[in-house]
């Protein structure tokens, strides 16, 4: 059996806000111990359950935040920038299950640190579906017919993921205070939680469907400020919604809207002056 993991930043236990997770800041190093660690939790369980195969995907800014000599030596793991499905780079219809860990609340949603793909993305939608980081991923998880059978982060990723998907296992490694404190399980305890709900969600497997994505979706993206709004808007294929931040973009399937997302998001990030 195959196993998927894609691994965050933002919900990895006791990690309260930016410095945790952003290079440049002075708690980041300390970040990167705690994400590999817990990454390691999942991945050891996973093979202590039976997988055969266990494919981690480092799914944080750069996507080159694990310490690899840490994790276990069966493991393989995708690193770097850029990855064609950045989050779900690797995953397909040979997997029998995934997992999302370190994983956080959809943009202007409470939750720590809670954001989509960009922190100029103030909502995202198939079609009529509001949907996050966690959201996309399984609908391309979907579309491979694998289900997501475990997310691991704070309360408010729970949440929404059981709102998602379900019959999913959730493991709730810390609590929301506000969007920048948080109430969390030490890493000791948060290890003993993951390696529980790991074998918990194994288990439970035939009970979990896939996120089934819609046929030719409609792709919208409403950013925080018109300029991004435009700068997205130059790909392709796109539209600005009259009087509004929201750029369409119709889709012949989930993965070409995840690709359009992707490029979107990142045009948008050129604005210089908000």
């Amino acid at each position: 059996m195959k196993f998927y993991i894609s691994v965050d930043m933002e919900g990895i236990t006791g990690l309260a806000d930016y410095t945790h997770v952003d290079s440049s800041r002075h708690n980041y190093e300390r970040g990167r111990i705690l994400m590999t660690d817990e990454a390691n939790y999942v991945v050891t369980e996973a093979f202590q359950q039976g997988c055969t195969e266990v494919l981690v995907n480092d799914s944080h800014s750069k996507m080159n935040n694990l310490l690899i000599e840490r994790l276990h030596p069966e493991a393989t793991v995708n690193v770097g920038d850029v990855k064609p499905f950045s989050m779900v780079q690797g995953l397909d219809s040979s997997f029998s299950g995934a997992a999302f860990v370190g994983y956080h609340a959809r943009a202007s949603m409470k939750g720590a640190m809670s954001h989509s793909m960009i922190f100029g993305v103030r909502h995202m939608y198939i079609n009529d579906m509001a949907i996050g980081e966690m959201g996309f991923n399984a609908l391309v998880a979907g579309f491979y017919g694998v289900p997501v059978l475990l997310v691991a982060g704070d309360d408010q990723a729970a949440l929404e993921a059981e709102k998602l998907i379900p019959n999913v296992t959730t493991a709730i490694v810390k609590k929301t205070i506000s969007r920048s404190a948080v109430q969390s399980l030490t890493p000791a305890k948060a290890g003993e939680l993951l390696r529980e709900k790991t074998k918990e969600a194994l288990a439970n497997r035939e009970n979990v469907k896939p996120l089934v994505p819609p046929s030719n979706p409609v792709l919208r993206i409403e950013f925080a400020n018109y300029g991004q709004a435009e700068w997205a808007a130059l790909m392709p294929g796109t539209e600005i919604e009259e009087g509004t931040t929201i750029v369409k973009f119709q889709a012949k399937d989930i993965l070409e809207a995840y690709r359009a997302m992707l490029v979107m998001t990142e045009l948008a990030m050129q604005t210089s002056f908000c």
